[in-house]
C-alpha cells in the first residue's frame, strides 16, 4: 500500500533526513519515534506531498492520501455536525452517523466548535478522518490535548475500523497507542551536517 525508497527530506532549505526507506501494507501501521527536531513532522509531510523530497521515491494509491497535523482544522462557525457534513461533501462521501459515537461527539452534535474545549475540538478534527474515506494517513501527534479515554477512543477507531478495513497509517507520537504496530527509530536517518541543501519552501 505504501512504499517509501531512500527518501531525503528537507526543513527550510536543510536536509534533516536521509535515506529513509520502508514499507507498510494494507492494514497496518507505523510509529516513527525520534527526539524533538529529528524530522517526523517534515518526513510526514514530505509522504503527504505537502512537500518536496529532495530525493527518492514515495509511492501509494493515487488520491488516497490524508494528512492530519496539530491543527484541529475546524470550522469555528459551524456546529460539529456541520463540520463533518462539511468534510464529507468535500470528499464527496457519505457522513456515517456512528461517527459521533466513535468520538464521544453525541452530545455534542448541536454545539457550535467555537464553544468546544480543546480536547473535545480535538476529537472532532479526528473525528474528520473517518468521513474523507482515505486510506493512506499520515498523522503528526494525532492525540496532542486528548484525555486518557478519548486516546483509547481513537486508538480504537484507528485499529478496529481504519486498520481493520485495510487501511494504513503513518504516525508521529510519543504516546502509547496501545494499537499493533511497528516503530521506525528515525535517529539512524539523520542527515549529516555538510548535506547539500533542499528547496527553501515555506514551511507552515
Amino acid at each position: 500500500m505504501l512504499n517509501v525508497r531512500d527518501v531525503t527530506c528537507a526543513r527550510g532549505g536543510m536536509p534533516v533526513l536521509s535515506g529513509v526507506s520502508f514499507a507498510v501494507p494494507a492494514g497496518h501501521a507505523l510509529i516513527l519515534r525520534g527526539p524533538n527536531g529529528i524530522g517526523k513532522t517534515t518526513l510526514l509531510r514530505t509522504l503527504a506531498g505537502l512537500q518536496p523530497a529532495i530525493s527518492g521515491e514515495v509511492t501509494y494509491p493515487e488520491d488516497q492520501g490524508a494528512y492530519a497535523s496539530h491543527a484541529d482544522g475546524i470550522k469555528t462557525a459551524l456546529t460539529v455536525t456541520e463540520n463533518l457534513t462539511f468534510w464529507a461533501e468535500v470528499h464527496g462521501t457519505k457522513l456515517p452517523d456512528t461517527i459521533f459515537d466513535t468520538f464521544d461527539l453525541a452530545d455534542l452534535r448541536d454545539r457550535m466548535a467555537g464553544t468546544l474545549s480543546a480536547g473535545q475540538k480535538r476529537r472532532l478534527g479526528l473525528a474528520r478522518l473517518g468521513v474523507i474515506g482515505r486510506k493512506v494517513l499520515f498523522l503528526d501527534e494525532p492525540t496532542v490535548s486528548l484525555d486518557g479515554f478519548s486516546v483509547r477512543l481513537f486508538a480504537d477507531w484507528l485499529q478496529n475500523t481504519h486498520l481493520a478495513a485495510g487501511g494504513v497509517a503513518v504516525i508521529a507520537t510519543h504516546v502509547d497507542l496501545g494499537i499493533t504496530a511497528r516503530v521506525l527509530e528515525l535517529e539512524p536517518f539523520k542527515a549529516a551536517p555538510d548535506a547539500g541543501g533542499g528547496p527553501d519552501e515555506a514551511f507552515l
